[in-house]
């Protein structure tokens, strides 16, 4: 029987990519050897999936100069360019933690929005949906100070602020309405409340004033090397605290993880997936103030529907039961988190062919840069082609803080 200290440094080991990359690759060799209950692969269908990221890339980004895959591509939705009115006026060092606190934030604003929710942005008559529409939205709700308790200083989320958030008051910031209705409003106010209060009980992380963009002081104070898979346990167990409660193990809580049969022993998969989109999140706005951010590899693809579409549309990840699409599924449902951890394995693959096809080498064109490029958009280009609103193949029910 394992002690509880066994729990906790298992639990340490499970709060970080290197678990997520480890773990999903268990579900797909399950899957591989026909071991997997709710989908089988169809391997010979990767190379058509690479053809069309290899496509999307190019088109996207004729000169293949590619960016990371981050939040702030979807602030310049609509070809605007917003990231500049960030603290515009303020230091190089008070811009960084700015945009910290807007990528933050931002990110766990950023589950499903529900397929008719919609943004009108007043500052330029643009009409927004899904993940730019929240992004752009959020910006905007911060440029009003909605996220400060300085009026003075509207460009920042401190503790305080965040602390005290309402779902009427995002429901405004928002435009959310009863024909406009924000899926999951009470969660995502619950989540930035909880944000608040694990900063303001950080003082050594988050500063007094506390707030998430004193990061970037912590990590320039800890000197040496400061590496992508850094920056996620950071915030893994930073903001642990912050998620819904679901497992934990040894007094930690595990945040995005789910159980699959094929694991071994405790049966955890994590996928840490919000976690890993603001680390990602993060990595251009703390090189902007100076700091280097290695090994950008050391994190995952994102177990979220776009890049899982991608595979299950495009017919290398196969339902063993066809009517397992027809029917809505909760998040942390067997079918869900083996449907999550086949893709995660599957980019690992996928990046070389995209790499190979695009002449480009791992070392100048980072799974960032593929995501980005790249899988994110190709699933979302063809789940449109299979689907009026491009919705994700599968209906998963979910409370907000995981998609």
């Amino acid at each position: 029987m394992l002690s509880a200290n066994d729990d906790a440094v298992t639990a340490a080991k499970l709060l970080s990519a290197a678990a997520v990359r480890e773990r999903c690759a268990v579900v797909f060799a399950a899957a591989e050897s026909g071991g997997t209950r709710h989908f089988r692969l169809d391997l010979r269908r990767l190379g058509a999936v690479a053809d069309r990221v290899a496509r999307v890339t190019r088109r996207r980004y004729p000169e293949l100069a590619v960016p990371y895959h981050s939040r702030w591509r979807h602030f310049s939705a609509g070809g605007i360019e917003r990231e500049p009115l960030v603290a515009a006026k303020a230091d190089a060092g008070e811009q960084a933690r700015a945009r910290i606190d807007l990528a933050v934030v931002s990110v766990l604003l950023d589950a499903g929005a529900g397929h008719g929710w919609q943004y009108r942005e007043e500052e330029t008559g643009r009409v927004l949906q899904r993940s730019e529409g929240l992004a752009v939205a959020s910006l905007r709700a911060m440029q009003q100070g909605l996220f400060s308790a300085d009026p003075a200083s509207p460009w920042r989320a401190d503790a305080a602020a965040l602390s005290q958030i309402t779902p009427g008051w995002l429901a405004d910031a928002f435009q959310h309405a009863s024909d406009n209705e924000l899926l999951g409003l009470e969660n995502r106010a619950g989540l930035l409340r909880r944000l608040g209060e694990v900063c303001a009980a950080d003082p050594v992380r988050f500063g007094a004033p506390a707030r998430p963009g004193n990061l970037c002081d912590y990590w320039r104070r800890q000197g040496g090397a400061l590496t992508a898979s850094e920056i996620l346990r950071t915030l893994l167990h930073a903001l642990g605290a912050i998620w819904p409660a679901r497992i934990s193990m040894g007094g930690l809580p595990l945040g995005d993880c789910g159980r699959h049969r094929a694991v071994p022993g405790d049966g955890l998969v994590p996928f840490h997936k919000l976690s890993q989109w603001l680390a990602y999140s993060l990595i251009e706005p703390l090189e902007a103030s100076g700091l280097r951010v290695g090994a950008l590899d050391g994190l995952t693809g994102l177990a979220e529907y776009r890049n899982g579409g991608l595979f299950l549309d495009g017919g290398v990840i196969v339902p063993c039961d066809p009517d397992l699409l027809t029917r809505p599924l909760d998040a942390l449902s067997e079918p869900v988190v083996e449907w999550r951890a086949l893709p995660v394995a599957l980019r690992d693959r996928l990046a070389p062919e995209v790499r190979e096809r695009l002449g480009r080498r791992a070392g100048e064109f980072p799974l960032a840069c593929v995501l980005e490029g790249g899988t994110w958009a190709a699933g979302r280009e063809i789940a449109f082609e299979r689907r009026s609103d491009g919705s994700a193949p599968i209906t998963i029910i979910s409370d907000g803080t995981l998609f």
